[in-house]
């Protein structure tokens, strides 16, 4: 059996190119005005061997994080807002992955990562906190603990549950407030 060479994208025969032009008819482009520019991947930032970054102040409470809610927005935004950022409207522009660590590593972490979004003048993100299933007793610990954080943080003007194909109820959508 004689195996023929793939056909490259470049060697399109005449025929099926008038066929494709005929089939998707006249296209008019989008218009410019309204497209989000994606963010590249941040530069890693070296650092002289030895030298530590300065430690991030922990100004996260534990406390009473059975009262996290599932949706929250800050003070003086219109619900429209939390409907903007469940529709996609802000593509997320960084994540984080909370799985397997534990309270105070969890929150370090956020604390972390929000302050570089900040840095980045990020608007929205994804925190993946996870839906608790391999916890023990089923209890989603550091999804009530995440959520109870991100209402306590200054800069966090609101969230909801992530999409399903992100996360669903084990992912939080946060925008973020940007400039000073």
């Amino acid at each position: 059996m004689k195996k023929h060479p793939a056909k490259q994208p470049d060697d399109v025969a005449p025929d099926d190119a008038a066929l494709f032009r005929a089939a998707v008819g006249t296209v008019k482009p989008l218009p410019e005005q309204g497209r989000i520019t994606s963010q590249h991947a941040p530069r890693k930032i070296s650092r002289r061997p030895g030298v530590s970054p300065p430690a991030l102040p922990d100004t996260l409470s534990d406390f009473a994080a059975e009262n996290a809610p599932d949706e929250y927005l800050s003070n003086g935004l219109s619900r429209m807002a939390l409907r903007k950022l469940r529709r996609g409207t802000w593509p997320v522009q960084d994540s984080l992955d909370l799985h397997g660590n534990n309270s105070d590593a969890a929150r370090k972490l956020l604390q972390g990562f929000l302050h570089e979004a900040m840095q980045r003048e990020l608007r929205c993100v994804l925190v993946i906190h996870g839906k608790g299933l391999n916890s023990q007793g089923g209890e989603a610990v550091l999804r009530k603990l995440t959520r109870h954080w991100l209402t306590q943080h200054p800069r966090v003007l609101g969230y909801c549950d992530a999409p399903p194909q992100e996360g669903g109820s084990g992912a939080v959508l946060v925008l973020l407030k940007t400039g000073t």
